[in-house]
């Protein structure tokens, strides 16, 4: 049941004397805050697309690395009480036929004055082709089990403040939700050459239910997303690769009729990346959720660390303290055995797109 029926119950039992009481207050904030998150079950959007590229697009499981594992975590609007908040593991392994990979995706979300969780975990496949000397296609699914629940212990109902605002014992209020369990699936597609690449990926295309209502289910998701890699510097000497690099990027998502376009501007010169990324709701400039997201990542020895900070361009998102973002990868790659699957021409590069 989407947390606005809660709030507009909230609402019905708030007295005058509520006001005294920060603790209703704040709840109520947090409700609302997150209300358009929950109430149309949409997936959080990630600050970090391709160090979460499981996550953007099945299709690029065992794409960069013979093996990879990935930590993730997201906090967003971490100044309110009940702020969302989101974790991810991801890995991914490619076979020894180098045409196939497989890959694990968890994620957990929780937040809000309702305490909303959300739990999935499922797998990936890809497979890899290449279609001509430089350009290379890649298909990719995914199928996740996942949970949902809300909780009612951050609540405090009117009819549990005396006339002076204390609490005087529980709500007479009904607070049953039983947890909801659902499956999804989805796929997508990458084509890619040295240069450039462009994918297209749609998630939740059976459109689970995820509450008791009529429209509480996860609405299907469309992602396209590409961009333009120019190398100033591309060499590997002595097992040891380097990379000066400019990229634009721009990507475009589709779901329960929201729609947000992202444009990006990434930078590298080995070990560093930075990146600086606008995401805007489309109709256009004028629409408030517009945000910023200054970017730093940092390449070492089989490690990736990438660190995200969001910068909402709109005021009262400001005041709730915007969004951190951290991710840690642990990769592996044999410079001489690809070397070695170069001449016998059974490698498949990886995409010029950043890592991320």
């Amino acid at each position: 049941m989407p947390p606005t029926y809660f709030l507009r119950r909230l609402l019905r039992h708030l007295p005058a004397r509520a006001g005294r009481h920060p603790r209703l207050l704040t709840v109520l904030v947090s409700v609302g805050t997150l209300g358009s998150w929950s109430a149309q079950a949409q997936d959080v959007y990630f600050s970090q697309p391709y160090a979460t590229r499981l996550h953007l697009n099945p299709a690029y499981t065992g794409l960069f690395d013979d093996a990879s594992v990935t930590l993730a975590y997201r906090n967003q609007y971490p100044t309110l009480i009940g702020a969302l908040q989101t974790s991810q593991l991801a890995a991914d392994y490619r076979l020894r036929n180098q045409r196939s990979a497989v890959g694990l995706l968890i994620n957990a979300d929780r937040g809000g004055g309702l305490n909303l969780t959300r739990l999935e975990a499922g797998f990936t496949y890809a497979y890899h082709a290449r279609l001509a000397q430089n350009l290379y296609l890649s298909g990719g699914a995914r199928a996740a089990y996942g949970s949902q629940r809300i909780s009612y212990g951050n609540l405090l109902f009117g009819d549990q403040l005396s006339d002076d605002g204390q609490q005087v014992g529980p709500s007479a209020e009904p607070l049953a939700y039983d947890p909801v369990h659902y499956l999804t699936l989805g796929v997508g597609g990458l084509f890619y050459t040295s240069n450039t690449w462009g994918g297209l990926a749609l998630d939740h295309v059976n459109q689970p239910r995820v509450g008791v209502a009529d429209d509480a289910k996860l609405p299907f998701r469309l992602a396209a997303h590409g961009g333009y890699k120019h190398y100033f510097v591309k060499t590997t000497v002595k097992r040891e690769y380097r990379e000066v690099s400019l990229a634009p990027t721009g990507s475009y998502t589709y779901q329960g009729g929201s729609q947000r376009l992202e444009l990006g501007l990434y930078g590298t010169t080995t070990p560093l990346t930075a990146g600086l990324l606008w995401r805007g709701a489309i109709p256009g400039p004028g629409n408030a959720q517009q945000t910023l997201v200054a970017l730093l990542g940092l390449t070492w020895n089989g490690f990736r660390f990438g660190y995200s900070y969001d910068v909402s361009l709109n005021q009262f998102s400001r005041e709730t303290g915007g969004a951190h973002e951290i991710t840690l990868s642990l990769t592996k790659f044999d410079l001489i055995e690809a070397a070695k699957r170069r001449l016998r021409r059974k490698n498949y590069a990886p995409p010029p797109c950043p890592t991320f």
